[in-house]
């Protein structure tokens, strides 16, 4: 993991149960315990988008690196998050980052889409080890 990896924050849509599912999924691989997190609507969540005029209407996981100001979203970002848990999943990641982009956000989207219907609503609730982690628990 670099360390600009080691400060990011995984921002996902705090209603959705895949996306909660996502992070949970995070939560229990990750080896390093230094990713944060926080919803898109929630106010570390909003200052990002505004500050990336390319997340404008965004609805969908962004990666964001403050140190370097990096975001990535989409499959780009479902792939950095697989780096970021090392091992297999980086060797995953590697691999599936050789289909064309285009492609790899078509499927993404496909499963965006309809992904409240796949798993309905939901939201993540930290353990208290995990909470630090957290940004804007306090707001949607």
């Amino acid at each position: 993991m670099s360390s600009r990896s080691a400060s990011a924050i995984l921002l996902y849509d705090g209603s959705c149960a895949l996306c909660g599912a996502s992070v949970q999924f995070l939560l229990r691989h990750e080896r390093s315990h230094v990713l944060r997190f926080a919803p898109l609507a929630g106010a570390t969540g909003l200052t990002v988008r505004a500050g990336h005029p390319e997340l404008a209407g965004a609805d969908s996981m962004v990666w964001y690196e403050p140190a370097s100001g990096l975001v990535r979203i989409r499959s780009d970002a479902a792939l950095a998050a697989a780096r970021y848990l090392g091992g297999a999943w980086s060797a995953l990641a590697a691999a599936a980052a050789l289909v064309p982009r285009r492609l790899r956000d078509r499927l993404y989207d496909l499963i965006a889409r309809h992904r409240h219907r796949f798993t309905g609503a939901a939201c993540v609730v930290p353990t208290a080890a995990q909470r630090a982690r957290f940004l804007d628990l306090d707001r949607p």
